[in-house]
């Protein structure tokens, strides 16, 4: 026993079987002068319940097996609560009554605090930083560090910062105003003193301001009559209702620039920080602002493709107005900022629908998506059929591909093209829908009384995909009721196969409603996603019997003159303005006599009375028009020139059969 007591590195005391202390080791950790022989165990360390001293002891007496667990209370004649480590052996031989037993009580506070602070620590480096959302890595961070470290945990970021701006080197002055991003306390507070996402510049004076302005961590204690709370009333009452005691505010700062601030208190039942607390919180306040930092750039780079790719999609009510088609979309921001849709009036009082997506985010995507959305709107005007624009915008894309891969190494990240996209054009007249894909994208559509089916599409392989120069792109018609839905989606293909909370036909159904409204019931039938979407919806019409004239005229010289009358008893019928009627009967001449004189039979003129006049003329021959700019002494040639002054629009389409040369006449309203 003298060499036991002589030589333990830790607090020993020896008790006889009354349970009263017989003998001290040289190393109690007590105060000087406090009497220990003679009393019991239980009158020199007081724990914190469950766990009580003499009930320890006394249970390894009768037991006669030791005990070895950690407890928390403090020594008497002091106040500051310890972490003990307290093993209890019986003493004396075995099989006999214990003669005493022996407790020796080991001061674990210091190497118990710098665990878990290491542990707080390890947390911090493995959940922030993770995501590159702002608001989410705020939030790791709270929940890294309460219960373990702090009992409340606020996150400030300067709200110039979120905004994109670039931020000055050097402290921020007084009113500058922060956004609180994150905020994490015990449960059954009062809550928050602000609400997260509240944008307030800070009272001053106080630490918040003062580490602000000098990016200085500090360690503050809160007693009931802090001066600097006056100026804040709101935190005063929320420090108050949570009964803080002790504060460190440590600034969130990167290379010189202040990006926000953390706050950590601790409450009522918890030890105040200390200096080596305060350490700790400046390497957890580094490790947050550079994550806190590369989300800021995300981001800021997030918030410009954003903004460069709304401003490349069609803006709402600029679209020239569309021949018995509705249409209506929804776009979802999201990490993909290459998604994009388009309506496109076609002639012939058609419309081409399309929807797109280029895979990846960044500004790189939205470039790419409106260069790919360009000329896709480029290629429509030239009446190509889905399959064979689709195959056309590989071409782009492809082109696209190979400057993208021979920019410097340094000049972009690298960031291979690919690109999906479904292209459908609508007729009215016949109610035909052609459908044709690129990629993964599913169409769907609804009949008006709610029967729906996703359209088994042939997809070809996306666009700028190496494999689509040998793989040919197919088409699939549809003929549709009037009053049928439309749906294309660049999101999840599970939206339009059923896979919300409600099948896509019961989320429609009535089909009737405003397409708005359809649009906002599929977007909260749709699990949340972080991805970047768009959805087109399209309700179709046709057009009545009444708006339309067809005929076939002989393909010889009085062609010209029957076509002459039939359009000015047409546009009697219609009672269009007689400008628009004299521009249309010498816009029919020329076309009929250019389909007579190089064409090919049958010959057929088709009127369409819509908003517009269309004038279309076929012809059996493919030779393609070309306008001339005839000179003074030339007889002829003047045909077509003609036609391009006296029509709104005009063009060319390609059939197997033929061609057909059509012109718009704005009717006035």
């Amino acid at each position: 026993m003298d060499a036991l007591f002589a030589q333990a590195a830790v607090a020993v005391y020896a008790l006889d079987r009354e349970l009263r202390i017989e003998r001290v080791g040289p190393l109690g950790g007590l105060p000087r002068g406090l009497p220990v022989l003679g009393r019991a165990l239980g009158d020199v360390y007081r724990l914190d319940p469950p766990d009580d001293a003499d009930a320890i002891v006394s249970r390894t007496l009768s037991t006669r097996r030791p005990s070895r667990l950690r407890v928390t209370g403090h020594a008497a004649g002091t106040e500051s609560r310890r972490i003990y480590e307290l093993a209890v052996h019986p003493v004396g031989p075995p099989g006999r009554e214990p003669a005493g037993v022996l407790a020796m009580v080991a001061d674990v506070t210091e190497r118990q605090r710098a665990a878990a602070r290491a542990a707080s620590l390890d947390a911090v480096r493995a959940r922030v930083g993770q995501s590159l959302d702002l608001a989410t890595t705020c939030e790791d961070l709270v929940k890294a560090v309460v219960p373990a470290f702090a009992d409340i945990a606020v996150v400030e970021i300067i709200d110039e910062m979120l905004r994109g701006a670039d931020l000055p080197l050097g402290p921020f002055g007084q009113g500058t105003p922060l956004r609180r991003t994150a905020f994490l306390g015990p449960e059954g507070g009062s809550g928050p003193a602000h609400p997260v996402g509240d944008v307030r510049s800070l009272p001053h004076p106080t630490p918040y301001t003062q580490a602000l302005g000098d990016l200085r961590p500090r360690l503050v204690r809160i007693p009931p009559d802090t001066a600097w709370l006056a100026a804040d009333p709101d935190r005063a009452r929320a420090i108050r209702d949570y009964g803080a005691h002790s504060l460190l505010v440590v600034p969130l700062a990167l290379r010189g620039t202040a990006l926000g601030l953390i706050s950590l208190y601790r409450c009522k039942g918890s030890e105040p920080y200390r200096s080596d607390d305060l350490s700790f919180a400046t390497a957890l306040a580094a490790h947050t602002a550079l994550s806190v930092d590369n989300a800021r750039r995300y981001e800021r780079e997030h918030s410009i493709a954003s903004t460069v790719q709304r401003r490349m999609l069609p803006p709402d009510g600029q679209l020239r107005s569309l021949v018995a088609v509705e249409t209506a979309h929804v776009y979802l921001p999201g990490r993909n900022s290459g998604c994009w849709f388009d309506v496109i009036p076609l002639s012939g009082a058609r419309t081409a629908l399309t929807v797109g997506r280029v895979t990846g985010n960044g500004i790189q995507t939205a470039a790419a998506m409106g260069q790919l959305r360009t000329a896709a709107r480029t290629l429509a005007s030239l009446d190509l059929e889905p399959d064979e624009l689709l195959a056309r915008l590989h071409d782009t894309a492809s082109t696209l591909a190979r400057e993208r891969a021979a920019h410097p190494a340094g000049d972009t990240r690298p960031q291979p093209l690919t690109a999906s996209c479904v292209y459908a054009i609508y007729d009215p007249l016949t109610r035909r829908c052609t459908l044709a894909g690129a990629g993964g994208i599913t169409p769907a559509v609804l009949a008006p009384d709610g029967r729906g089916a996703v359209l088994d599409v042939p997809h070809g392989p996306p666009l700028a995909s190496a494999t689509a120069d040998t793989s040919p792109y197919g088409t699939r018609t549809v003929e549709l009721e009037p009053g049928s839905l439309i749906a294309l989606y660049t999101g999840e293909p599970g939206l339009l196969s059923g896979a919300g909370s409600r099948p896509l036909d019961e989320v429609l159904t009535p089909t009737d409603r405003p397409l708005h409204e359809l649009c906002d019931a599929v977007v909260y039938n749709t699990v949340a996603t972080t991805h970047g979407t768009v959805l087109l919806l399209a309700r179709t019409g046709a057009v009545a019997a009444s708006d339309q004239g067809t005929w076939e005229l002989d393909h010889g010289d009085r062609a010209p003159a029957a076509a002459r009358g039939l359009l000015r008893r047409q546009a009697a019928s219609w009672g269009l303005p007689p400008e628009v009627t004299d521009a249309a009967e010498l816009l029919v001449s020329e076309l009929v006599t250019n389909a007579v004189r190089y064409g090919a039979p049958p010959v057929t003129l088709r009127l369409l009375h819509t908003s517009s006049l269309t004038c279309e003329v076929h012809d059996g021959s493919q030779v393609t028009p070309h306008l001339r700019h005839a000179r003074t002494v030339d007889e002829g040639g003047r045909g077509l020139f003609i036609v391009s002054r006296l029509a709104a629009h005009w063009g060319t389409r390609y059939a197997p059969e033929g061609k057909t040369i059509w012109a718009e006449i704005d009717i006035p309203s």
